[in-house]
């Protein structure tokens, strides 16, 4: 048995299947996201912290998104940035 198999905490950083998993998409999904990644010789790792951050972000349901709303209102009065 390896000694990543007796863990019990979760690793600092997540290959990119572990790192789908975590967040809840696909590995492809996870690839295609704005999610920075660390090199570690060959492998390419996701830090649990920015993870976490990049779901923490994410519009919850029924939430207003404030600068969509600001920019149509914006639109609507012709005011440009």
């Amino acid at each position: 048995m390896t000694a990543r198999a007796n863990l019990t905490y979760l690793p600092r950083l997540l290959g990119e299947a572990e790192a789908a998993r975590y967040i809840g998409v696909s590995a492809n999904t996870l690839r295609a996201l704005s999610i920075p990644r660390r090199v570690l010789g060959a492998r390419r790792l996701y830090l649990r912290d920015d993870l976490d951050a990049y779901a923490y972000a994410l519009p919850s349901e029924g939430q207003p998104n404030i600068e969509a709303e600001e920019d149509a209102c914006d639109r609507a009065f012709g005011i440009r940035n």
